[in-house]
């Protein structure tokens, strides 16, 4: 292991990348460590994560600002896809990883590292989603992943571990729930959750930390009314505002009113399923809207043929395929179908519910007249008997053949 110099470190803090700088050092002959952090909207968890990753054994710390590129970049395109995985996870790790990866390459070559290394267990999606990037971007680049060489088993031995090198931890382990938080959404794994019978507990102090449940929510509703151009977030109930500004202010307004829990058994990539708990309050809140906007700006060849599309869309998303060319080219057919998702449309948010309460586009294909109950001038009911027979006519034939025979 000689030939390992200087690591880059992808380094958030948390137990894992915690342990990983000393052990790097005791196990490549006292190698340099930089540290590099994406911020991405974790808040408060990059609190004094300088002084920590230093006092441990770092070299330097790099906390990039990625939040603008984050939110207009990867979580926008995405929502302008419709976007979800098995019907339920709105991505909030998954396209977080492409944009610090992506970063985290860019300082590994401008400090003439030999090697990145990561803290994702063998068991997740994560290793995939940044080793896929790293390869996109440095290809030759050596990657380091301890969870899948290291004699440690479990988090309570990377906590004896931590102790053991007076590391210190956020954490302990009763409340050793495995979190990933961005600006997006915060994710909770382990511990009671591991098993699908157990309800999470959403009423335990410290479990949610950008939601309410919703029999906490208010008894009044909220409404909200979100503006787009072209499938993209412009504004809030007349406010102009910027994404990441956006992204903020619906996450607090969805999680006071206990929008965006989502509990799921989901199927990794690497074969396994496994189960979460997602608070994504603000995207949520988007994603409805975006899709509400959709039924009266998009034709319907073109709304089910994209529902089609926004499926792949988000398997590329959660197996790391960030940067590849299909997921590029399915970025070109999106925004062609986004060139008429302009208008506006209004929630009512209610203890965990989001209702539709009006929406309204300068492009609309909803047409009063043809659709009215009452009487027309634009749309003739006898066409539609001619309609019928030439769409049933494969029917009809088959069935006057099996009669026959």
């Amino acid at each position: 292991m000689g030939d390992i110099k200087k690591v880059v470190l992808a380094y958030s803090g948390g137990l894992d990348t915690s342990i990983i700088i000393p052990w790097l050092k005791e196990n490549y002959d006292n190698c340099e460590v930089v540290a590099v952090s994406g911020d991405v909207g974790q808040g408060t968890e990059l609190e004094g994560l300088e002084e920590k990753a230093i006092k441990t054994g770092a070299s330097k710390l790099y906390i990039e600002d990625l939040n603008k590129e984050f939110v207009e970049d990867y979580i926008f395109p995405t929502l302008k896809a419709g976007a979800v995985y098995e019907g339920d996870y709105l991505l909030g790790t998954s396209f977080a990883r492409p944009i610090i990866a992506k970063r985290i390459v860019e300082i590994a070559i401008a400090e003439g590292a030999d090697a990145i290394c990561h803290g994702c267990t063998g068991k997740g999606n994560d290793q995939v989603r940044f080793e896929l990037t790293i390869k996109a971007f440095a290809p030759d680049m050596k990657i380091i992943a301890p969870w899948r060489i290291w004699d440690i088993k479990s988090r309570d031995e990377e906590i004896d571990y931590a102790e053991a090198h007076n590391i210190p931890l956020k954490i302990n382990r009763e409340t050793n729930y495995s979190k990933d938080k961005n600006l997006w959404h915060l994710s909770h794994e382990g511990l009671d959750l591991e098993n699908p019978a157990n309800e999470p507990q959403y009423n335990k102090p410290g479990f949610l930390e950008m939601s309410v449940s919703p029999e906490m929510a208010p008894d009044k509703a909220t409404y909200v009314k979100l503006s787009f151009e072209k499938g993209v977030p412009v504004a809030i109930d007349g406010k102009k505002m910027g994404a990441v500004e956006m992204v903020k202010y619906l996450n607090k307004v969805g999680g006071e009113n206990g929008i965006g829990l989502a509990d799921l058994v989901e199927n990794r990539l690497v074969g396994m399923k496994s189960r979460g708990v997602y608070e994504t309050p603000g995207g949520t809140i988007l994603y409805r809207a975006h899709q509400v906007l959709e039924t009266i700006t998009l034709d319907r060849d073109t709304q089910h043929y994209k529902e089609l599309i926004s499926v792949k869309y988000a398997e590329l998303v959660y197996n790391g395929q960030w940067f590849t060319p299909l997921r590029e080219s399915l970025d070109a057919f999106v925004n062609k179908t986004q060139e008429t998702v302009t208008g506006e449309v209004t929630l009512k948010l209610y203890k965990g519910n989001m209702i539709n309460a009006g929406v309204t586009s300068p492009l609309s294909l909803y047409d009063e007249e043809v659709a009215t109950f009452d009487e027309d001038q634009v749309y003739d009911q006898k066409d539609s008997a001619g309609f019928i027979n030439l769409f049933g006519l494969p029917i009809k034939v088959m069935a006057k053949k099996w009669k026959k025979d």
